[in-house]
């Protein structure tokens, strides 16, 4: 624990109290002394109410495990359970229909559908690519991946490949006569791209000339009307920005001098500081807060070497164009960015206080901590006067995670109006992204929305999370279905829909996200692009993508789909039923072989392993894993908790033995060591067994699953990270 200061009742880590006095508060009309006092009278109203409702979940977990064992061996009754459910309250009375107030909501997220970026706000370099992504050249994103076949001569090679280059020239006019298509012939027969009385004009290979089909889908350009450097063209909101260079590499030997087609990507960002970090003490928030801080500043950057060149990131500068009409038009070079705040489970040392009555220093609640330091940070960008400001409409938002029910969103709504009060926001500045990922917020979710009514912007599933709990909540009623059979099941494709039917009824339809999650191998590019168009096809207005580059491509389903119009056609349609996401994917009468149950705790050992090790001992929150095929999968903690609950439920149900998984795990940790061959940093596990912290975080994860509240990952890592960390220090 490093160093502490009293201030007040609290004990406050040097390093966090320094970061906020003399780094965060100059620049705002926050005081000092005033703003720590009013933190610890916030802490001393809220923590008693955390611990409240965490006791509630612990409560409930434990009718719903007694309700399964007290029908140990009997046929699931699906009718007695759903009234049992309703009997403890975990379904809660659906009340009147209503529709959400929330205001002054950036148009990235309220009118515009596309990717969304999720990056871990510990890496500098990371947060500034991913703000970034904002704008991306499709000829790198399509010459780069497998989009392209390496077949015919189209290798990627060493330098550039001609052949493969010719392909990508031809993709990419294929998209612009898909979605941008002109009134005669096509892109691909242009010569010369020219401005026109404020219409784009096109000269064809045969002399003939063309505009757009729809007039309307041309924005602006760059350079003169005869001679632009730059089109800007328009499509479901989104811009495409062909660039015209002769003497560029590629335009110089292309028909119409097309250097490239720059796409608008990721129009906004989570930066996060949940589930794909690792931060486990105060040294680590800061680390996080000073990224958000420099974020919201404008002035965050980032060096490192490349080849012989030191390299500087830095946020990008808006875009400047003129307008079809003549005007100045500006658009945004960044991504609008969120923040990802914890949720309610995990304390932070960083700071320690005394309940009422309490004779010890306790830590408080993480989650009320990054409420108050993120919206602290984000003055900086709500009282600046630069033009690149984050939110233009003059609001900040907070994604939540890991809410269960309606009572744990109420709390959050009033955690933040009383932040706003502390800092002297307006009354509803903070928004409120709600994470649907845990089962009580699901079966709910309407009265999620409903608490949240006049804050939310954002809903989204998350498919490993939601698993994760899944298994925890009904891990005594049997053993599940395997985790590769587990999206072939009733609940999950009911889940996915609910979510999208219930936004729509609560009227999020042009004023907040309807989110879909995570593309997990980053490496795929060609099967994202077959199968994510999926989710715009289901009414989501953003998904979430892996990288920068996965933003380019996949934000060409949202030009191929108009997601409103889909969500129209949507909220026609009946709600999915509430009786198949409450349909447990238990494995039944289905008998595995022993080679399909090896087979299982292989991959799922595999995966744990792989990522538990880089957080522990190097505090990697996020990475790519190779999984037992040797694919390349983006895992977090989220993708921890469904392959450590997985494995906690077969050997609770005897599908598997203790002996028989620590076998396995022992065998694929040598498996992970060969993976992890050729990182330096890298300590193996296979040596030393009992020793290996890393090792043994994987051992705590599985066998003591069942016992971990919610089947939640962070305690264990939390406590053996900081072991780590001591023994390094």
């Amino acid at each position: 624990m490093s160093k502490q200061i009293e201030v007040g009742g609290l004990l406050i880590a040097n390093d966090l109290y320094s970061l906020v006095n003399n780094e965060v508060i100059p620049g705002t009309d926050v005081q000092a002394d005033a703003f720590w006092q009013s933190f610890e009278t916030i802490i001393h109203d809220f923590a008693p109410r955390n611990q409240e409702l965490l006791a509630v979940r612990e409560d409930m977990q434990r009718q719903i495990d007694s309700w399964h064992q007290g029908r140990a061996g009997q046929p699931h009754d699906a009718k007695a359970y759903k009234q049992f459910l309703i009997d403890i309250g975990y379904l809660v009375e659906t009340g009147k229909p209503f529709s959400i107030t929330t205001e002054n909501v950036d148009r990235e997220i309220c009118s515009i559908a596309g990717p969304q970026l999720v990056v871990p706000i510990t890496n500098a370099r990371y947060s500034l690519n991913a703000a970034n992504a904002r704008w991306g050249s499709l000829y790198d994103a399509l010459y780069g991946n497998d989009v392209i076949p390496e077949t015919d001569g189209a290798d990627k090679g060493p330098g550039y490949n001609s052949v493969r280059g010719a392909r990508v020239i031809a993709y990419g006019r294929r998209f612009l006569d898909d979605n941008l298509p002109l009134a005669n012939g096509s892109h691909a027969e242009v010569t010369s791209y020219q401005v026109r009385e404020g219409q784009l004009l096109t000269i064809m290979q045969d002399g003939s000339e063309s505009g757009l089909s729809r007039s309307d889908q041309f924005a602006g350009y760059i350079g003169s009307e005869n001679n632009p450097t730059s089109i800007l063209l328009k499509n479901n909101g989104l811009h495409v920005d062909i660039q015209v260079d002769p003497n560029h590499n590629v335009g110089k030997d292309d028909l119409a001098n097309v250097k490239d087609i720059v796409l608008e990507s990721a129009l906004t960002t989570i930066q996060d500081c949940e589930d794909s970090v690792a931060t486990v003490d105060a040294a680590d928030k800061c680390v996080a807060y000073r990224n958000w801080l420099g974020l919201m500043k404008g002035d965050l950057s980032d060096s490192f070497a490349k080849g012989n060149e030191t390299i500087t990131r830095r946020l990008n500068s808006d875009r400047n164009y003129t307008a079809a009409d003549g005007s100045s038009l500006v658009l945004s070079g960044r991504s609008l960015l969120l923040v990802r705040n914890v949720g309610h489970l995990m304390t932070s040392d960083a700071i320690l206080y005394k309940g009422d009555g309490a004779e010890d220093y306790q830590p408080i609640p993480e989650g009320i901590l990054d409420g108050m330091l993120t919206s602290l940070i984000s003055l900086h960008d709500l009282q600046s006067s630069k033009q690149q400001q984050n939110s233009r409409a003059g609001s900040v938002y907070i994604v939540k995670p890991k809410m269960h029910g309606p009572d744990e969103i109420a709390f959050t709504v009033d955690l933040f109006a009383r932040i706003e009060q502390s800092l002297g926001m307006e009354e509803r500045t903070l928004k409120i992204g709600i994470m649907d990922e845990e089962r009580r917020t699901t079966v709910n979710l309407g009265e999620c929305i409903r608490q949240a009514s006049d804050r939310v912007i954002f809903i989204n599933t998350g498919f490993l999370d939601r698993t994760g709990d899944e298994i925890h909540t009904s891990m005594e009623a049997g053993p599940m279905v395997p985790k590769g059979t587990m999206k072939q099941q009733p609940w999950i494709s009911a889940y996915e829909d609910w979510n999208v039917d219930v936004g729509l009824a609560c009227g999020l339809r042009g004023k907040a996200q309807i989110g879909k999650g995570m593309w997990a191998m980053p490496d795929l590019m060609a099967d994202m692009m077959v199968t994510k168009i999926g989710h715009p096809r289901a009414g989501a207005n953003c998904a979430w993508v892996p990288s920068p580059t996965a933003a380019t491509l996949h934000v060409m389903h949202y030009h191929e789909i108009d997601v409103a119009a889909r969500q129209q056609e949507l909220s026609a349609q009946p709600r999915a039923s509430l009786d198949d996401i409450l349909t447990i994917p238990l494995l039944g009468s289905t008998r595995l072989s022993a080679e399909e149950i090896e087979h299982e705790l292989e991959n799922n050992a595999q995966g744990i392993l792989g990522y538990v090790v880089r957080w522990i001992d190097q505090g990697i929150g996020c990475s790519k894993v190779p999984d037992i095929n040797h694919i390349g999968l983006m895992e977090d903690r989220a993708t921890l908790r469904i392959s450590s609950q997985h494995i906690a439920n077969w050997l609770h149900h005897d599908i598997c033995s203790k002996a028989q998984v620590l076998a396995t795990l022992k065998k694929m940790a040598a498996v992970v060591d060969e993976q992890n061959s050729g990182d330096p940093l890298y300590r193996k596990m296979a040596e030393d067994f009992d020793g290996n912290i890393a090792f043994q975080a994987a051992c705590d994860l599985i066998f003591t699953g069942r016992a971990q509240s919610g089947g939640y990952t962070e305690p264990v890592l939390h406590l053996r990270r900081q072991q780590a960390k001591a023994a390094c220090a």
